[in-house]
């Protein structure tokens, strides 16, 4: 059983990493759009915007995921009693 705990904490980690990173993108990147951009400025700003997209949505689903597991998990086994004899 904790060797399903270390890897959902590594699960867990690696989607709080891709969330940040995603953040980063739509954040800082991408930003906010310019009024009147060049096509060149226009493609890199939707390129930032879509990765910055994808990363957050898979950091959000791999952070919720390992935790909504390890929460199972943890009720799972306190539900199962110990037969140490």
């Amino acid at each position: 059983m904790k060797k399903y705990h270390s890897i959902l904490n590594a699960v867990i980690l690696a989607g709080i990493i891709l969330l940040f990173l995603g953040l980063f993108y739509l954040v800082i990147k991408a930003g906010i759009p310019y009024q009147d951009p060049t096509p060149a400025m226009q493609m890199r700003y939707a390129v930032n915007m879509e990765i910055g997209d994808t990363l957050t949505k898979i950091g959000a689903g791999m952070t919720l995921t390992g935790a909504a597991l390890k929460f199972i998990l943890s009720r799972i086994r306190r539900a199962i009693p110990d037969k140490k004899h």
